[in-house]
């Protein structure tokens, strides 16, 4: 029995090759526009930090703010990175306080702007009852419901735009 297995290749145990026993991982996207107000999508973003935490949801609750209000159109995220050059050799001694003080009051100033985020739940096929809670806990829950939730499934005509635009976001 022993010498069998040996003629068998590693992948190929008992079974002979056939399709994947693997379904792709379905994933919801829910976007959230905050308006102008930085500061609940700062919340939001905390709380969904908590909770990816919280629960151990490190790659299935990901999330991305948008900005598209930025000068020129770009991302305030970039403009902001433009906006602070990188520190120069000398001021390595220095206090590293005062450029991360810098950094967000210049991303507050930048985001004045629409602020939205866009978040993905990606739970495989057996983790069916644990999508559904966080797809109806997500838009009940406070900083959130302020900011009209829309819940975007495979099946809707604008999945293919939310992915596209997740893809895209930094």
């Amino acid at each position: 029995m022993l010498r069998f297995a040996r003629r068998l290749s590693a992948g190929q145990l008992d079974l002979g090759s056939s399709a994947s026993q693997t379904q792709s991982m379905s994933h919801i996207y829910i976007r959230l526009d905050f308006g102008t107000d930085e500061e609940k999508a700062q919340l939001a973003r905390h709380k969904l930090d908590g909770w990816k935490q919280a629960f151990r949801l490190d790659k299935k609750l990901l999330y991305k703010l948008d900005r598209p209000g930025g000068p020129a159109g770009e991302p305030a995220a970039k403009t902001v990175a433009a906006e602070n050059p990188a520190p120069s050799p000398k001021a390595k001694g220095k206090s590293k306080d005062k450029p991360s003080e810098s950094v967000t009051e210049k991303s507050k100033s930048a985001a004045d702007g629409k602020v939205g985020l866009l978040v993905r739940l990606y739970f495989s096929s057996h983790e069916r009852l644990s999508e559904q809670r966080w797809v109806a806990r997500i838009p009940s829950e406070e900083p959130f419901k302020s900011a009209s939730p829309k819940v975007i499934q495979q099946f809707d005509p604008e999945f293919e735009k939310a992915d596209q635009q997740f893809e895209s976001l930094d």
